[in-house]
């Protein structure tokens, strides 16, 4: 009896010695989730949106640091994960649609924003989590970026087409759950004499939500 006792202490000893060996292990941490940075990994093909953060605009300039052009109070965009691997890494999104609105213009000679549109998406969003938290916006298959903006004008509406063939680059945070670009060029591919050479972009989005899952929780980068 003493011998089965002895045993058995020592099997349930060696049994807590190796528990942690056998217990399952911890799943890593996807580099986008929602709710929290350890909350769960948004699923490929989950929808995500986001309008601009409030009280700020989206903004066509003339240059980087410029202030003559365009300034739209309202903006969103709707993208589909389409990779959300384990972190560290980049997950990748498809951008569907951005459209803007409320749309105002300082430039001499122009009396509207008749329209924005955005055009030849999708397009493809890369959102890493190495330092500064990067996105890159690219062209997807139906070409380069486009803008097409409709301006009226003391002499009628005029046509700018702008495009971007090798994307631009933008920024993640925690803080607000934002995502923004800042000064990110455009050329003018047609259009009179009216419209900027080089339209320069700017807007910061946020909070950017999952809208695939209840509640419309907020996104995290890890």
């Amino acid at each position: 009896m003493r011998i089965r006792r002895t045993l058995a202490t020592a099997a349930l000893t060696a049994l807590a010695l190796t528990g942690a060996a056998v217990a399952p292990a911890e799943a890593a941490t996807a580099v986008l989730t929602t709710g929290s940075p350890t909350g769960p990994a948004v699923a490929v093909g989950d929808v995500i949106t986001a309008n601009l953060v409030s009280g700020s605009y989206a903004t066509f300039y003339n240059s980087a640091t410029g202030t003559s052009g365009i300034k739209c109070a309202a903006s969103s965009f709707s993208a589909t994960v389409t990779s959300n691997p384990a972190a560290p890494g980049s997950a990748v999104e498809q951008l569907n649609t951005q459209t803007f609105g409320s749309c105002t213009s300082n430039v001499l000679g122009v009396t509207s924003v008749k329209s924005i549109t955005v055009t030849n998406l999708p397009f493809t969003n890369t959102v890493s989590d190495a330092p500064g938290n990067p996105v890159k916006l690219t062209p997807g298959a139906a070409g380069a970026m486009g803008t097409t903006v409709v301006l009226g004008t003391i002499l009628g509406s005029i046509t700018c087409n702008y495009q971007n063939s090798t994307g631009i680059n933008g920024t993640t945070s925690n803080t607000g759950n934002t995502i923004g670009f800042s000064a990110q060029p455009f050329t003018l591919v047609s259009g009179p004499g009216l419209c900027f050479s080089t339209g320069w972009f700017s807007a910061t989005y946020g909070p950017v939500t999952d809208t695939s899952v209840a509640g419309s929780p907020a996104l995290y980068v890890n």
